[in-house]
C-alpha cells in the first residue's frame, strides 16, 4: 500500500509546459519525464525514473520542487552532483543548499535557518544524514513536498552497489512525513526494479523505463592479449575523430601508467583516480571538461554525476565489473545525441582481479561469528566504534555496516544518532567572561563544565558522558551548551571518537543462527559479483546482435538488430584469446619467507582467507594495522583466481 499521499492544497496550479519554458528554459519534455512527474502529482504520489544516464533524471524532481508548497529533499550519494546541480540551480535564481559533513557549523547553521525561513527550495543530502536524529527532527519541522532518492539501485542487495544506509530511507520519508517519492536510477535490471518499488512502496504502475537502447552508441567489443591493449589504444586514439574521451580502467597504477604512456604519444591524457589529492582530482575533472579533446584515464571513481553533453568516445581498457556498470559508464558518451564510439578491449586476464575484489569483501565465518557475539554481549544499549570493530575482526567497515544492517533487517539491532565520545573545547574570551554572559544556575553549569574538564595550554578536553555523570546532568545538556557557546561565537569546539548508537532488541536468534545466516547472505553475494564477471564475457561472445543483448539484461526486449555493434557489423561471434597459461602455485613465492610472515602476524595472516587475500593484494583492517600493504609479498599471486590461492593457503597452513 503506498503511504505518501498527496495534500490537496498543496496541488500545483501552473501547466508543466509554463513552468518547464519559464523556469528551464526548454520547449519540451524528453521521454519519460512528463509520465513521472504526472505520476508524483497525481494520487499515486510517488514514482520510480529508470533512464539512461544523461536522460534527464534531475527535472523530475526539479521541476516539481517549483510548483510545490514546501522542501524537496534529495538524496544522493555523489558529492560532485550536489555541488553541480546547486550551481546550475542558484544561476537560474533557484534556492537550493546541501547539507554535508564538509560543511563549517556555521554554514550548516545558515543552511538550517534558511530551511526554517521557508528560503530553500531543494535540500541535497547524503544516505547516511538520515541517521542523524537531529536532522530528522529539523525535517519533522518542515512541509516535505516531495522525497527523492537518487542511484535508488543501492537499495536493492542483489543490486550492483548496495549501500547499506539506503534500505532506512523509506522509513525516514514516512518518518518525516514526506508527501510525495521519486526514486531514481540509470540501471535497474527487472528484479532490482521490484524491489525498488517494494522499498519505497511505490505502485509497479508508476515505474517509468525508458530503456537503455541508444541508436547514437556504436558499441564495439575487441578480443584483445594483454600486452597488445596499448598499441590497440595509441591506434584507435590517432584513427578516429579526437574529442572528449573517458578511458576506463581497473587499477590506480594503471590508470597512471596508461596516461604517462598516452601523454608521451603527445595525446593530452591524464589520469584520475581516488589515490589523487582532491585538489588535483578537481584540476584534472575541471581541464576535461572545459577541453575540447581532453583524455581522462580513469577508475570508476570518475564520472558519477558529471554532466558533459560532447564526449565522443569511453573505452574500456579493462573489463567492467558488471554489465550494470559497464551501461553506465557507456552512457556517459555522445549524450548530445551526436555519434559516439564505445569500446571494449576484452582481455580474459582480467578476470582475476576483478573477481579477486569481490572475495576481498567476503569476512571469514569466524570473524562474522566473532563480531555477532561481541554484539549481543554487549547489552541493551551499544556504543560502536566502527573503526575499532573492524580492526578488531579484520573486517572492512563498509562490510561491517553491511552486516550491523542486517541485524537491523532481522529485528535484533535499532540504530540512533551517532554522537562523540570527546570534545576539545577552546574558549574565545577568558573563562570569567564567557560564564559572566549568564546567570544564576546557567552560569554555575558552565563553571562547572569546565572545571570537570582537563585544561591544556589553550584547549580543554572533556567528555560529555563523563561530566554529565560527575554532575548528575543529562548528557545532551552538556552537548547542546557547548554547541550554544560555538554557536554565539564564545568558543571553537572539536569532535573525536565517533560512535554509533545502537539499542538490542529482542530476538530469537541467538549468536550462531545469526552468524550463519550473515555468512550466507555475504556468500550470495560473492557469488553474484563473480557472476556479474562473467556475463560481460558473455555480451563481448554472445551470438547476435550485441546491443539487443545487453538492453535485455535490464528487460527491454528489441526484434531488429541495431546495425552498429560488432556483431552486426562483422556478421559473426566474438572469440577470446586464451587465458595465459600461469605455472602451478607456489610458483613466484618464496613459501618459506611467507610462512614465516604468517608466524610474525597470526593476526592477520593465520586464516587462509586473510592469507589469500594478502597474496593477492587486496588489503584488509588487520593487513593495514600490520602494514604489511608495502611488504615485498603483498600481492605476489595477484595475477591468480582468489580461488587457486585460498586452496593452497588452506593446504600450506594445515
Amino acid at each position: 500500500m503506498n503511504t505518501f499521499m498527496q495534500r490537496n492544497e498543496n496541488a500545483p496550479s501552473r501547466p508543466l509546459d509554463t513552468v518547464l519554458r519559464e523556469r528551464f528554459g526548454l520547449t519540451g519534455f524528453r521521454p519519460g519525464q512528463r509520465e513521472v512527474i504526472d505520476a508524483l502529482l497525481g494520487p499515486g504520489a510517488a514514482a520510480l525514473a529508470v533512464f539512461p544516464t544523461g536522460g534527464g533524471k534531475s527535472l523530475c524532481y526539479q521541476l516539481p520542487a517549483l510548483m510545490l508548497d514546501g522542501i524537496t529533499v534529495v538524496v544522493s550519494p555523489l558529492i560532485a552532483l550536489m555541488k553541480d546541480q546547486i550551481d546550475a540551480l542558484e544561476r537560474q535564481g533557484i534556492r537550493a543548499a546541501k547539507l554535508d559533513s564538509s560543511q563549517s557549523l556555521d554554514d550548516a547553521r545558515e543552511v538550517t535557518q534558511a530551511l526554517r525561513d521557508g528560503a530553500i527550495k531543494l535540500l541535497y543530502v547524503a544516505p547516511e544524514r538520515f541517521n542523524n536524529e537531529r536532522f530528522l527532527s529539523l525535517l519533522r519541522e518542515l512541509r516535505i513536498a516531495l522525497f527523492a532518492v537518487d542511484e535508488a539501485h543501492c537499495v536493492s542487495e542483489w543490486g550492483h552497489n548496495f549501500r547499506p544506509d539506503y534500505l532506512k530511507l523509506a522509513k525516514a520519508a514516512r518518518d518525516v512525513s514526506a508527501e510525495r517519492l521519486l526514486a531514481l536510477t540509470a540501471t535497474a535490471t527487472p528484479s532490482v526494479v521490484r524491489d525498488i518499488c517494494q522499498g519505497f512502496g511505490i505502485p509497479e504502475s508508476n515505474a517509468v523505463i525508458t530503456g537503455f537502447y541508444r541508436q547514437n552508441l556504436t558499441l564495439e567489443t575487441t578480443p584483445v592479449e594483454a600486452e597488445d591493449r596499448d598499441a590497440l589504444l595509441l591506434e584507435r586514439l590517432n584513427t578516429r575523430p579526437p574529442g572528449p574521451t573517458i578511458i576506463y580502467v581497473t587499477l590506480q597504477k594503471t590508470a597512471e601508467r596508461v596516461a604517462t604512456f598516452l601523454a608521451a604519444k603527445g595525446l593530452p591524457a591524464q589520469a584520475y583516480h581516488a589515490g589523487l589529492e582532491s585538489e588535483v582530482r578537481e584540476q584534472v575533472q575541471e581541464r576535461w571538461m572545459t577541453s575540447g579533446n581532453g583524455i581522462v584515464v580513469a577508475t570508476i571513481a570518475f564520472g558519477m554525476g558529471i554532466d558533459k553533453a560532447n564526449v565522443r568516445a569511453v573505452y574500456h581498457y579493462n573489463l567492467p565489473k558488471g554489465l550494470e556498470s559497464y551501461s553506465q559508464e557507456i552512457g556517459r558518451a555522445g549524450r548530445d545525441g551526436a555519434p559516439s564510439v564505445v569500446e571494449l578491449f576484452a582481455c580474459p586476464d582480467d578476470v582475476p582481479t576483478l573477481e579477486n575484489f569481490a572475495h576481498g569483501d567476503t569476512p571469514t565465518a569466524e570473524a562474522i561469528q566473532g563480531l555477532v557475539t561481541e554484539l549481543l554481549d554487549m547489552g541493551p544499549e551499544l556504543s560502536l566504534n566502527l573503526y575499532a570493530l573492524s580492526t578488531q575482526h579484520d573486517v572492512r567497515q563498509l562490510v561491517l555496516r553491511t552486516a550491523l544492517t542486517y541485524l537491523e533487517l532481522e529485528g535484533v539491532l535499532r540504530q540512533g544518532t551517532p554522537y562523540f565520545v570527546g570534545y576539545k573545547v577552546q574558549p574565545l574570551v577568558t573563562l570569567e567572561e564567557l560564564v559572566g554572559r549568564f546567570k544564576g544556575e546557567r552560569a554555575k553549569f558552565l563553571r562547572d563544565v569546565f572545571a570537570a574538564a582537563k585544561k591544556g595550554r589553550t584547549w580543554y578536553t572533556l567528555e560529555p558522558t563523563v561530566v554529565a555523570e560527575s554532575l548528575q546532568q543529562p548528557r545532551e545538556r552538556v552537548v547542546k551548551a557547548l554547541e550554544y557557546l560555538q554557536e554565539q561565537g564564545l568558543v571553537l569546539t572539536q569532535v573525536t571518537e565517533p560512535r554509533q548508537h545502537y539499542t538490542r532488541l529482542h530476538s530469537d536468534k541467538g549468536a550462531d543462527a545469526l552468524s550463519t545466516l550473515l555468512v550466507r547472505r555475504f556468500q550470495q553475494r560473492e557469488a553474484q559479483e563473480v557472476a556479474r564477471v562473467q556475463a560481460v564475457l558473455k555480451l563481448v561472445t554472445h551470438t547476435g546482435c550485441q546491443s539487443n543483448a545487453l538492453v535485455s539484461h535490464f528487460g527491454q526486449w528489441r526484434e531488429a538488430p541495431c546495425g552498429h555493434c560488432t556483431f552486426c557489423r562483422t556478421g559473426e561471434a566474438q572469440v577470446l584469446p586464451a587465458t595465459r597459461p600461469r605455472p602451478s602455485l607456489p610458483a613466484k613465492l618464496d613459501v618459506a619467507a611467507f610462512r614465516a610472515l604468517v608466524a610474525r602476524h597470526p593476526e592477520a595472516l593465520s586464516h587462509p582467507r586473510q592469507s589469500a587475500r594478502f597474496l593477492c593484494g587486496l588489503s584488509s583492517p588487520a593487513l593495514t594495522r600490520a602494514k604489511l600493504g608495502g611488504h615485498a609479498l603483498f600481492g605476489a599471486l595477484d595475477a591468480w583466481p582468489f580461488a587457486e590461492v585460498l586452496g593452497f593457503c588452506r593446504q600450506t597452513m594445515t
